[in-house]
């Protein structure tokens, strides 16, 4: 898959269609149009169809009455502005993930990817049942929107190096493109950490201003075509055991809908989480494949030192979270260390140990 196919259509719209786009939603005979902004190339597999594939959904099941017109990586507002978009009420909706905004609040790292965290499973255990949601809408309401699950990639890749990595010793100076609280445990670590979106990575890593890139793993770094500037390909994530993206919503448009439509959003949000995460689960494998017999990219795990320094940065920026003068943050640091160790449990005792038994034991 040509990576240019999705970053030709990532650029800015013309100016005519935008000043179009930003003009009032359109609302007849009770009917209304929505924009949906992401911070996704338009296509891109898993993320950019799951956001397209959300929109037509709830279109398709408000029969007309909500219809979300989609706008992709930079045809109306820049990626990594999503948010502000709807915040500020250029559009009703964006879909990304909450990680690219922790500078509005630390808090939100957490409903997206926290290194040695929560898998996929577990993190929707905690926003649906042990009262994960009830935080995140604590910490968005101080913004006007509100957000939902929408989707899960599972355990990331760990990122693409130009060179090996041979220990410890040579992350240090490193300049590493990852964002959120896994950018903090790589810098621990004596890494240069950045964050851009999709589209710049590629560039970033074939002018050498990146010596490294994490984004997702094989299903989309495939499409975007790091394979061609960097060979080294690391598993796993330590970083990042899932990303979980979002669909947030103007929190005041959301409440003027019928109580049908409210619920059609959230349903669809739910099945699109669990819709996105098999996706990922379905193509990662194959797309590896393709990378390794295709491509010649050398799959590596990460040294052991490496991955015991990773989970010691991990262990102190939590406590630091856990200890924050910031209420919103304390209490949602307190929440997730307190739910992801019930949940381990379940994750590490039952289906950890049934999957080191398959793998031990069975083959057919």
């Amino acid at each position: 898959m040509d990576r240019r196919s999705f970053l030709g259509k990532a650029g800015l719209a013309a100016a005519g269609a935008g000043a179009a786009a930003l003009a009032t939603p359109a609302i007849a005979q009770g009917n209304q149009t929505w924009r949906m902004v992401t911070t996704w190339p338009k296509n891109f597999p898993g993320l950019g169809v799951g956001a397209q594939r959300l929109a037509d959904r709830i279109t398709a099941a408000s029969d007309g009455r909500l219809t979300v017109q989609v706008y992709s990586a930079g045809e109306l507002v820049p990626p990594l502005q999503s948010l502000d978009a709807v915040i500020d009420g250029s559009a009703e909706m964006s879909h990304g993930a909450a990680y690219y905004w922790q500078n509005k609040s630390p808090a939100l790292s957490f409903f997206t990817g926290v290194p040695y965290g929560m898998t996929s499973r577990e993190m929707a255990a905690w926003v649906r049942y042990m009262g994960g949601q009830e935080i995140w809408d604590e910490i968005y309401d101080q913004f006007g929107v509100q957000g939902f699950l929408s989707g899960d990639t599972g355990t990331q890749a760990g990122g693409w190096f130009r060179e090996e990595l041979t220990g410890l010793d040579s992350v240090k100076g490193l300049r590493f493109r990852t964002p959120g609280l896994g950018g903090r445990v790589w810098e621990k670590l004596g890494a240069t950490v950045t964050n851009m979106a999709a589209g710049e990575i590629f560039q970033a890593l074939q002018s050498g201003t990146l010596d490294a890139a994490e984004f997702v793993g094989p299903y989309n770094d495939l499409a975007l075509g790091f394979y061609q500037v960097a060979k080294n390909y690391y598993f796993p994530s330590f970083v990042e055991p899932g990303l979980a993206t979002e669909l947030v919503v103007n929190k005041a448009k959301y409440q003027e809908l019928p109580s049908d439509l409210q619920a059609i959003v959230k349903d669809v949000c739910q099945a699109e989480y669990d819709q996105v995460a098999s996706d990922f689960y379905a193509n990662d494998p194959r797309a590896l494949k393709t990378l390794v017999d295709e491509h010649g990219v050398n799959v590596r795990q990460f040294p052991d030192d490496i991955i015991e320094a990773g989970a010691k940065a991990a262990t102190e920026i939590l406590g630091e979270l856990r200890d924050s003068g910031d209420a919103l943050t304390k209490k949602t640091t307190e929440s997730f260390i307190e739910s992801l160790n019930i949940l381990r449990t379940r994750t590490e005792g039952t289906d950890g140990a049934f999957v080191e038994a398959r793998k031990k034991y069975f083959s057919i």
